[in-house]
């Protein structure tokens, strides 16, 4: 795990992403691939939009432009290894078209008090067009803690995808603890038992615990065993290309709205 692709973009989500971003590189002595995304105009036939959208697409490239300048600034006082793309267009279509020589993607959970751009969106059409893991920070992080790493387990082969993915990142841990709530049900690829043996092959020592479900929502019980645990982060599967409408719109959809810490994820 050696290239980390930041998202740069002028909104209320960048400090988290860049901080973590910094952070990761440099504990993995990585490289730090930037991609300043401006959104394009929407054209409708052979004309541009209104006025006002104009105007708002004006602004917005004003914003971006002197955002551009001050992470520049930042990161040429950084001790990392970085490069740095421009892209115009969809976001999250900038971000999938980089992700295949991209080992971990820096984007961020649904920000707290703006829709725009729409994270939880992003995030989930990435997701859904790369095995490129994702790292999805609340907003309101200033760092990325490395200690302690909760893997939240399915028993899915997204579950096992997310967790060889993140190996790198596991290694550095000072505890790694799988959690499975409940059941994991008949049609599973592997138990926590599995997990375990496969992560100890990499000299990464583990805590297993399983919870009764009770008729409680998935979600809730991760986000009470990360709050129990002190977790800094969770790894976690998402779903696949099939399971989209029907995995989406249950525990990682919830997980993107409201986890408190970072989301490691990848299907």
């Amino acid at each position: 795990m050696k290239t980390i692709l930041l998202l740069v973009h002028d909104d209320e989500g960048q400090d988290a992403r860049l901080e973590a971003a910094l952070e990761i590189v440099r504990a993995l002595d990585g490289h730090l691939a930037c991609i300043d995304v401006t959104p394009s105009p929407i054209i409708a036939g052979d004309l541009y939009v209104g006025f006002g959208e104009a105007a708002i697409i004006s602004d917005e490239r004003g914003s971006e432009a002197a955002n551009k300048i001050a992470v520049r600034d930042r990161l040429s006082r950084e001790d990392v290894d970085w490069s740095w793309v421009d892209a115009t267009g969809d976001i999250a279509s900038c971000v999938t078209n980089r992700a295949s020589f991209s080992d971990l993607i820096l984007l961020n959970r649904a920000l707290d008090d703006h829709r725009v751009p729409d994270m939880r969106g992003i995030v989930s059409r990435v997701l859904g067009h790369t095995h490129t893991p994702i790292v999805a920070m609340p907003p309101s992080l200033d760092r990325f803690e490395f200690d302690r790493a909760l893997v939240a387990w399915g028993g899915r082969s997204s579950a096992a995808a997310a967790l060889r993915a993140c190996v790198p990142l596991l290694a550095l841990a000072a505890r790694v603890e799988i959690f499975t709530a409940g059941d994991a049900g008949a049609d599973n690829d592997a138990d926590p038992a599995d997990a375990a043996i496969y992560l100890s092959r990499y000299g990464i020592a583990t805590e297993t615990r399983m919870t009764d479900r009770g008729g409680d929502r998935v979600d809730r019980l991760i986000a009470e065993e990360c709050r129990r645990w002190r977790a800094d982060y969770v790894v976690m599967g998402a779903y696949g290309r099939g399971q989209w409408c029907e995995v989406f719109g249950g525990v990682t959809k919830r997980m993107l709205r409201d986890s408190t810490v970072p989301l490691l994820m990848c299907h």
